[in-house]
């Protein structure tokens, strides 16, 4: 698989239209990634069970495109209605683009929704072995518990500002320009 930096996809919010694109990904994680998705083994049906309900639901996705397909996402589930101020966030990542920075940026996205929205508590839970995500984690002030043989993040996003509530447009705004405009990939081995 071709070394693809951070900069070189986007980061948008996934809409309704593009769910099975959304599958795909899911889809494409392997054993360990998909165990560490949904803490445990899970099968094709149930991915795809999951992102039917995911989209019938509150939950906002954000995708990490790249040439129009995503390879990391993270996805938002209000916990209590959308002002309950509780939510729990999911992430996936393929194999070959881990250790990019990918998860760290997709945490800030949803640490940003999570707070302009009011939430004032965003849990994660991880597979002990998910070092990776405990450091994602970490980087943005979680508290790491051991609840039940997993390890539960906790972390409080703070009040939403006039700024995070502009940049969230903003990034909204460039998300959706990047569907109709999309930047083509330059190979640098051509």
């Amino acid at each position: 698989m071709p070394h693809i930096t951070l900069k070189e996809g986007v980061i948008r919010r996934v809409n309704g239209s593009e769910r099975q694109v959304f599958r795909d990904h899911l889809l494409r994680l392997s054993p360990a990634s998909r165990r560490s998705r949904f803490s445990g083994g899970v099968s094709d049906l149930f991915v795809e069970q999951h992102v039917e309900r995911l989209f019938s639901s509150e939950a906002i996705v954000f995708g990490w495109f790249v040439d129009g397909a995503i390879h990391a996402a993270a996805e938002l589930h209000p916990i209590g209605g959308p002002l309950g101020g509780l939510a729990e966030a999911a992430f996936s990542v393929e194999e070959g683009f881990q250790d990019s920075g990918v998860g760290t940026a997709l945490l800030g996205r949803i640490m940003r929704t999570a707070r302009n929205r009011g939430m004032s508590r965003l849990i994660m839970t991880c597979l002990p072995e998910n070092a990776r995500m405990q450091r994602v984690a970490k980087k943005y002030g979680a508290r790491l518990e051991w609840h039940d043989g997993d390890v539960l993040a906790q972390i409080n996003p703070p009040v939403p500002t006039p700024f995070s509530m502009w940049r969230e447009a903003v990034d909204e705004g460039e998300g959706f320009l990047s569907t109709l405009f999309p930047t083509p990939r330059i190979d640098a081995a051509k």
